[in-house]
């Protein structure tokens, strides 16, 4: 097996039709996948579902993915402009053998990516990934005649994951208004819909993609604009999605952001209360606010640790048999609802425990007091000299000290560049910011 060079920690993603991901590679990539997932199912045909998000390129790529697919006899299900776990979704609903989401997710709209998921909506494990590069410009009998693989189209792709998405949520939203900031991206139709057909009052904003505006100054990056309109419109809250409504972002109705950690914390809650939460325990990442942690100990609900990256809490999830997970940045996993980060769903039950209690967002996310966070991005010439730097663990050591319990240090490498970020968390802002730089500045003398 070869080692992974174009996946990344979501898939392959770079300039469209740049020096990466252009559309020679999208029908490589999907001969490569056809050969790998599709073995799996036997003699049967491989089948593949397809969606993608609407930026202007999906259209290229899709058409490339596609004749890929088909030139490696699989047949290829079309879904449209639908979010990421939609396609997760179909995948398991129609028992097809992977799906391809082309997105690139919050990034601009030059971007894009290609995403596989394996039989039953799962993320591949980063072995698999390895196949299916290794297996890129192999050369084989091609097939011919009936053997060619099929195209057709789903169109109630989206009808069948709202539908999904209305019974996982406990209870109507009547009485809430809400303002839904769709990014100009996959969720522009389905997340309204979905919204009103649970019964909330839905104000949709940036719901109008053009191909070319996807998370350009809106959406889950950029909220300035969705706290405008909660006021504006006197909403009870306001959710943001990303590009392809993979994960949610909140705002109270006074405009104060509400993020993953908080978004997680309200969810345990009602699902300890419910006797929904495996172990009562919730699993996060390193990067979760200590504020998480001390909430969740208050609350007598365990918090599992993963590196960081969605996939990492899947596997944690997966592997223990957890019901709740996530990330800070508002990836948020119910595997009994879905097997990826699912921002509509997220929202959903968000909301569904606000008409449930009665109580206003702030009230509920109140249950975490984040503490001051501090991200130092450190440049290095060599991070492997740093990880054995004596001097760096006895600055870490000492910073530790001067913290006790009431906050943290984190040194993380990047996974992609000669890069060491530096996290500090402490009671007070101040406190973080100077002990943030005083590591860096170690850390940076080590490299």
């Amino acid at each position: 097996m070869s080692e992974r060079r174009l996946f990344g920690t979501d898939g392959v993603r770079g300039l469209a039709n740049g020096e990466l991901l252009t559309p020679e590679l999208a029908v490589a990539l999907s001969v490569s996948a056809a050969r790998v997932l599709g073995e799996r199912n036997g003699s049967r045909r491989p089948v593949a579902v397809i969606g993608r998000d609407p930026r202007a390129s999906g259209e290229m790529l899709e058409a490339a993915v596609v004749a890929g697919l088909s030139s490696a006899g699989a047949d290829a299900v079309r879904v449209g402009v639908v979010p990421t776990p939609a396609v997760a979704f179909l995948v398991g609903e129609l028992g097809a053998d992977f799906g391809v989401m082309i997105s690139a997710s919050h990034n601009p709209m030059p971007d894009n990516g290609i995403k596989l998921f394996a039989a039953g909506g799962h993320k591949l494990p980063d072995a698999v990934e390895g196949e299916v590069e290794a297996e890129l410009g192999a050369t084989g009998a091609r097939p011919t005649g009936a053997a060619i693989g099929r195209v057709r189209d789903l169109p109630d792709a989206a009808a069948r994951y709202r539908d999904h998405l209305l019974a996982a949520t406990p209870a109507t939203l009547g009485g809430l208004r809400v303002v839904v900031d769709c990014a100009h991206g996959a969720a522009s139709t389905v997340a309204p819909q979905s919204y009103r057909s649970a019964g909330a009052d839905v104000v949709a904003v940036h719901a109008e993609p053009d191909g070319l505006n996807i998370n350009d100054g809106v959406g889950s990056t950029h909220l300035g604009l969705l706290r405008e309109a909660v006021r504006a419109h006197g909403a009870d809250l306001g959710i943001a999605h990303d590009g392809d409504a993979d994960r949610c972002l909140a705002v109270d109705a006074d405009g104060a952001e509400i993020d993953g950690d908080q978004i997680m914390a309200v969810l345990a809650v009602a699902m300890r209360e419910a006797g929904e939460l495996a172990q009562d325990t919730l699993v996060a990442t390193v990067m979760s606010n200590l504020g998480l942690h001390l909430a969740m100990q208050e609350a007598g609900i365990a918090v599992r640790t993963t590196a960081v990256g969605d996939r990492y809490v899947l596997e944690e999830l997966r592997e223990g048999g957890f019901s709740l997970g996530g990330e800070q940045s508002g990836h948020v996993v119910l595997p009994r609802y879905s097997t990826t980060g699912d921002g509509l769903l997220t929202a959903l039950r968000l909301m569904a425990r606000m008409a449930a209690t009665g109580r206003s967002l702030a009230e509920l996310a109140a249950i975490v007091t984040p503490l001051p966070q501090v991200l130092q991005n450190v440049e290095v010439a060599d991070k492997a000299a740093v990880a054995g730097s004596e001097a760096v663990r006895e600055a870490v050591g000492k910073a530790e000290a001067e913290l006790g319990g009431s906050g943290r240090v984190l040194l993380r490498p990047s996974g992609t560049e000669q890069m060491v970020r530096v996290m500090v968390e402490a009671p007070t802002a101040e406190q973080a910011q100077a002990t943030a730089v005083r590591l860096a500045e170690v850390v940076a003398a080590a490299g």
